[in-house]
């Protein structure tokens, strides 16, 4: 009885390890970049509610062979109210690889969330004090999500954290009012 349960707790510690490895094997070969703002770096005005209020483009690679869909999350984690989600989307085609800058017509078959807006589209950063992070994260997934348009963050990643995510891809940018007006 006790070499049987402890049989069974190596086998359950090797597909744990072994599944955490798998995604850290694909995570490092998935990227997320932009042309309008490298990682860690101020993002421009005009992608903010200073200014046009535009998405950045985005573009991505590496994606593991097995996604059928990605899921785009930008989010702020600096907000005075705790995390604000800015930017939501989900289905995106696994064959997409990029968004344009303010791009309109999103591609066929993505749906858009809702943020914390309560608003099915993108909302620049806005920090009313100080300079905030506000994280990319685009999650490559081995499915498409049954959900409509209009799910909450919080409903989206419940159901893509059911074991369908197989790697994240994340970019970092910054956004600060009182710095981006004393560089104009």
């Amino acid at each position: 009885m006790i070499k049987n349960s402890l049989i069974l707790k190596a086998i359950f510690t090797a597909l744990i390890v072994g599944i955490f490895s798998m995604a850290i094997i694909h995570s490092a070969t998935f990227f997320l970049t932009s042309k309008d703002f490298q990682a860690n770096q101020l993002i421009p005005e005009k992608f903010t509610c200073d200014g046009s209020d535009y998405s950045p483009a985005l573009e991505w690679s590496g994606a593991p062979d097995k996604t059928k869909s990605f899921v785009l999350i930008m989010d702020d984690p600096d907000a005075p109210i705790g995390m604000w989600d800015h930017w939501i989307l989900f289905n995106i085609p696994s064959n997409a690889t990029k968004l344009e800058e303010n791009q309109q017509i999103l591609p066929h078959g993505t749906k858009m969330g809702n943020n914390s807006w309560n608003r099915g589209k993108y909302g620049g950063p806005c920090p009313p004090d100080r300079e905030h992070r506000y994280f990319f994260k685009l999650y490559a997934l081995d499915c498409l999500l049954d959900l409509a348009e209009g799910a909450s963050k919080q409903t989206i990643e419940a159901a893509m954290e059911e074991g369908h995510i197989l790697a994240k891809a994340e970019l970092i940018g910054l956004y600060d009012l009182s710095k981006r007006r004393k560089q104009s």
